[in-house]
């Protein structure tokens, strides 16, 4: 007698067979030939980035492009350490800085989904000295004394991930709210503090803020403010919030605040340039950034740009959200999620020509019709030349990470670019 399978469990055996080769799509493959990428001419990036280092523009640099979760170029260019003639390897290590900014987002994204916040929740509910908040007014450069008016209302977490809170940024940011913030000794987050994160947030949230929230973008302290509250509402510090939440089940197992003592050999060197663009390396009290920073055991876990990672530990990352949230069998955040992350958030104008979502630029219509990426495609980059992109259209994850600020030819990312993209089928 021949059995009879029911129809209504038919999907669900669908399901259990095809699991497999779902979870290994939402993978990185690291072999194998992508049939819609002309590789001939992706090889011309060679001859761009050696170009650019035989100058002596630049001394080294790693990129990956991921197409369809597949690897189709991934190298390391150069020299990690110019001195020694240290070769570049592709799993070298790179202060990411301010790619640190989207690793914290995601995490508070991972609290939103549990339930423990909501996007326009006033901040106050967690850190209360972000209640009664005022706004810069008049400001005195000779004595760094102003004055201030009412917020006309709270800021909020959604506030906090687009940048348009009106917090500010020490050392990089605006000429008056530097001057207050050093004042009041507000780390920037680039490189070693040995303070209190939590105090140090406290006191930020008691100084003026640039203008009305949601009114303007601003760059600022927005991320290290999340990174704070993501360890006020866990109860857990950023560093072991984020291992538990992201980089474990990712795979991630090269990003850290504080790199292991066994992994300091693949630490590359950071370099600026003199008055005549010479490259040089950047000096240990050279804009009170020591480069060392990552091998300083900080307990400060800058949320905005204490992360150091590789090309590939952050194409995982990158990956997982152009999955829908999900690599490896983990779904770090639900596809809407992701989606509202990568959709804009701000008014229009606030950001040039471009949208901002809620830890990301993103490339808008009429930004697409000027340059390679396609409307929606969402990146960022890092204070030390890092820079990153995904484009969900084309499928693509691409990094081009150097350790070069400032550049004067930086524009080998943008070179770098144009070549990805003209290599598409």
């Amino acid at each position: 007698m021949k059995k009879i399978i029911s129809l209504r469990i038919l999907p669900v055996i669908l399901f259990t067979l095809l699991l497999p080769a779902l979870l290994t799509a939402q993978v990185i493959q690291l072999a194998g030939v992508n049939e819609s990428v002309d590789y001939k001419k992706l090889a011309m990036i060679d001859d761009v980035v050696n170009e650019y280092i035989n100058k002596n523009w630049l001394t080294g640099a790693v990129s990956i492009v991921i197409k369809d979760n597949q690897i189709v170029q991934y190298k390391g260019y150069g020299y990690a350490d110019m001195a020694t003639k240290k070769p570049m390897q592709k799993d070298n290590l790179f202060r990411i800085m301010s790619q640190s900014k989207a690793i914290t987002s995601v995490g508070i994204m991972i609290l939103y989904e549990q339930g423990k916040l909501l996007l326009d929740e006033p901040i106050s509910h967690f850190i209360p000295e972000y209640k009664n908040q005022t706004v810069l007014d008049t400001f005195n450069d000779a004595d760094t004394t102003y004055t201030t008016v009412p917020a006309k209302r709270e800021i909020t977490f959604r506030d906090l991930l687009t940048h348009t809170s009106g917090l500010d940024y020490t050392d990089i940011g605006s000429t008056k709210l530097q001057a207050i913030y050093s004042k009041n000794h507000i780390p920037s987050g680039l490189g070693y503090f040995k303070d209190n994160l939590l105090e140090r947030m406290k006191a930020l949230g008691k100084l003026p803020l640039s203008f009305q929230p949601g009114e303007k973008w601003q760059y600022g302290l927005n991320s290290d403010l999340l990174g704070c509250l993501i360890e006020v509402i866990s109860g857990m510090n950023l560093e072991n919030f984020l291992r538990k939440h992201i980089f474990d089940p990712l795979g991630m197992k090269d990003t850290y605040f504080n790199v292991p003592a066994t992994k300091a050999n693949r630490l590359t060197t950071v370099y600026t340039e003199d008055s005549l663009q010479h490259v040089i390396p950047w000096d240990h009290t050279f804009r009170n950034i020591d480069p060392d920073y990552p091998l300083m055991n900080t307990n400060y876990f800058s949320g905005g740009a204490g992360l150091t990672s590789t090309a590939f530990d952050y194409a995982v990352f990158m990956q997982m959200l152009l999955n829908g949230g999900a690599y490896n069998g983990h779904q770090i955040l639900s596809k809407r999620s992701v989606e509202m992350m990568t959709a804009n958030q701000i008014k229009e104008g606030l950001f040039g020509n471009n949208y901002f979502g809620l830890g990301f630029s993103v490339t808008s219509a009429a930004t697409a019709a000027k340059g390679p990426r396609y409307e929606g495609a969402f990146a960022w980059g890092g204070y030390y030349g890092t820079t990153y992109w995904a484009d969900p259209k084309a499928g693509l994850v691409c990094l081009f990470l150097t350790q070069h600020n400032p550049n004067s030819h930086s524009d080998a990312k943008d070179k770098f670019e144009a070549l990805v993209y003209s290599s598409l089928k």
